[in-house]
């Protein structure tokens, strides 16, 4: 490790979790939720309540006695304490001990939450895990499949102008081919990154005796790059030109982005429509109004803002209207915040201005996304998309749980959720080749990419591979037994050939548990009714500690491969699959016991003849 980047991630890590400003506004008080149950099962405790209208989460807390103190449950890795959901599998429990919960509603992340529940009590079993029946029809159609992975996170596009790493690793190449297989398997369509203004684009000089200079040439040829992969960029406005900035000296990460606020708010203003003007004209206003620009990046951290809310309030005000002043068709939004936070107060600030906001982004990290929607209702912004530019397994760098199986169910789960309320959710990121506390110093290193360096697919990528061949009609299904919804759930969809998928997956809440847990692995009987009379080929597919997981192969000393070495690992680079044979159901129904490992995935396919 360098001296260079060892005090980057010193101050990273001294700063990161040090707020600029809390939220603010009083949302709505929001009614107890009702109906909470609490179901032991083998190592779990499944809790479920009744929805509240309105909710963006809820927070479930536990005690150990019914008058003991409450404490919000963080689900280990995770940045944000309300799920989405109105059930959740507590799995860090002692066996045969009772417990305390209860559950409130929350109108916003970051305000406060509302009065709790009434409190159940249960404790976690240690003997057989009961059974859990999974059953679809495969002629009753549920609803539409919303493909919200079309957005995928990079390190900044100047990644694609690099050559070589420290250790040999080709990075530019690599970058462009991350995006390209994310293209054609996984259906992604944009590509978010950090530091369009960052120096080393060279879009902007200025001596401040004279007029400023602005080149976008450098812009161009990353764009370029970007577009030949398939992919659209969505630009993130940041960081600030050194040039234009307040404080030089305020920076993050090992590349220095510069994180102050412009020294001339008229020029920063200028700076976004002069790029918005210049994209048009050189790439076509049918073709960027389909981009977006981000404003800024978590400028609730501390580490990437050294201003107010209030200024970066007035940053997003200057840069939207510029830009929506070229052509009202382009897509604009913020506040890019860590931790769902701000997207109150953004809403409220852009409502009370008349500030345009045409998606509202913001990041979360170890849990499924909330629903902003109640937000964007109170302050008359139905119509803005809802972007999660940066969504992924766990926030921390190099933990080893970005390596894991246990982020493959966890992205079903939070696509599953996003249903309804995300148009798109952005997995961060989709290559290991990322720089922003150093470059990665093995292959296997906890990196925040689907793919490794040299572009071998981790678990979760195979979990975004599966949920991308899904076909359009999600079919009806019920899950019942041992941890059902809460740990194990399912999603099953027919194509338009009469393919049916069925994808079941088996993942705990909270991340402490991501190595696995055998107490909490469940046999599950998939019991598929609705099927045309016909013979069907049934495949089964497996994502686990040792199925479909590039980790099994890699041993625990290796720092990088030699030739030989990639050969091996490219080999087993793919989705284990078992062949079943061919079925004929009887009166349109097949069944099937399988096992799914916590965590896990398993994927069975029908497939007419």
């Amino acid at each position: 490790m360098t001296e260079q980047t060892s005090n980057a991630r010193a101050d990273w890590e001294q700063r990161i979790y040090r707020r600029t400003e809390s939220g603010e506004g009083a949302g709505v008080t929001l009614p107890a939720p009702t109906g909470l149950t609490a179901a032991p099962g083998r190592g779990v405790v499944s809790l479920t309540w009744s929805p509240v209208p309105e909710a963006s989460g809820y927070v479930v807390s536990r005690a150990d006695a019914p008058d003991g103190e409450f404490v919000a449950l963080e689900h280990g890795n995770s940045d944000v304490e309300p799920v989405p959901e109105t059930w959740y599998a507590d799995t860090v429990l002692e066996p045969g001990r009772d417990y305390a919960w209860r559950v409130q509603a929350v109108s916003a992340v970051g305000l406060d939450a509302g009065p709790a529940s009434e409190v159940v009590t249960a404790a976690a079993g240690s003997g057989p895990a009961g059974a859990v029946t999974l059953t679809v029809d495969a002629d009753q159609v549920a609803g539409r499949l919303e493909r919200v992975w079309e957005m995928v996170g990079s390190e900044r596009l100047s990644s694609l102008w690099l050559e070589h790493d420290a250790a040999g690793n080709t990075v530019g190449t690599d970058v462009a081919e991350a995006y390209r297989l994310a293209h054609d398997e996984i259906g992604a369509r944009r590509v978010r990154a950090h530091a369009i203004f960052h120096d080393d684009v060279h879009v902007f000089s200025w001596s401040g005796s004279g007029d400023p200079t602005y080149d976008f040439s450098g812009v161009d040829d990353l764009v370029d790059r970007v577009l030949a992969t398939g992919l659209a960029p969505v630009l993130e406005l940041g960081f600030m030109p050194r040039d234009l900035a307040s404080d030089v000296d305020a920076t993050c990460f090992e590349y220095r982005g510069i994180v102050s606020p412009p020294r001339d708010w008229s020029v920063w203003a200028e700076l976004n429509g002069r790029l918005a003007a210049h994209l048009v004209e050189r790439y076509g206003i049918d073709a960027v109004a389909e981009w977006g620009f981000e404003v800024w990046n978590e400028p609730n951290l501390e580490v990437f803002w050294t201003a107010s809310k209030r200024d970066y309030l007035r940053l997003y005000a200057e840069a939207a209207t510029a830009i929506k002043a070229v052509d009202a068709r382009l897509l604009v939004g913020g506040p890019a915040t860590a931790a769902s936070e701000w997207v109150e107060d953004i809403c409220a600030f852009c409502a009370e201005t008349g500030t345009p906001l045409d998606f509202v982004s913001t990041h979360s990290y170890g849990n499924a996304p909330v629903d902003l929607g109640p937000s964007l209702r109170r302050h008359g912004f139905d119509k803005a998309k809802v972007w999660w530019t940066e969504w992924g397994v766990g926030h921390t760098h190099f933990h080893p749980v970005h390596d894991t199986a246990y982020a493959a169910p966890f992205c079903l789960r939070g696509y599953k959720a996003a249903q309804g309320t995300v148009d798109a959710l952005s997995y961060w990121v989709v290559s290991d080749h990322f720089e922003e506390l150093g470059r990665p110093p093995r292959l296997l290193h906890g990196g925040f990419g689907l793919l490794t360096v040299g572009n071998l697919r981790k678990p979760r990528w195979h979990a975004v591979a599966m949920a991308e061949q899904l076909g359009d009609t999600l079919l009806a299904t019920t899950v019942e037994g041992d941890g059902a919804r809460s740990l194990v759930d399912t999603w099953a969809a027919r194509d338009e050939t009469g393919r049916v998928d069925v994808l079941v997956w088996n993942v705990a809440p909270d991340a402490r548990t991501y190595e696995g847990r055998d107490d909490l692995a469940r046999s599950v009987t998939v019991r598929v009714d609705g099927l045309a009379d016909a013979s069907y080929d049934v495949e089964v597919a497996r994502v686990d500690n040792d199925h479909s997981s590039i980790r099994a192969h890699v041993a625990d000393d290796l720092v990088w491969p030699d030739d030989a070495g990639w050969a091996r690992l490219r080999a087993l680079d793919g989705l284990h699959t078992e062949p079943v044979g061919v079925v004929t159901p009887a009166d349109g129904s097949w069944s099937s016991e399988v096992t799914v490992p916590m965590p896990g995935i398993v994927r069975v396919r029908l497939t007419p003849r």
